[in-house]
């Protein structure tokens, strides 16, 4: 499974739930800018 591909999965699946990303956040542990790059497979430090 490529980046796209997960983050597709992420948003999908947090949608289902009825979860902003910030409320998918805050269950994880981690912060909305996380989960959004998660989503998005987005990763400047990575460079894609």
């Amino acid at each position: 499974m490529d980046h796209i591909a997960t983050g597709n999965f992420i948003a999908k699946k947090r949608k289902e739930q009825n979860f902003t990303q910030q409320q998918l956040a805050e269950r994880l542990g981690a912060s909305n800018k996380t989960i959004s790059k998660w989503e998005t497979g987005v990763s400047p430090t990575k460079g894609y």
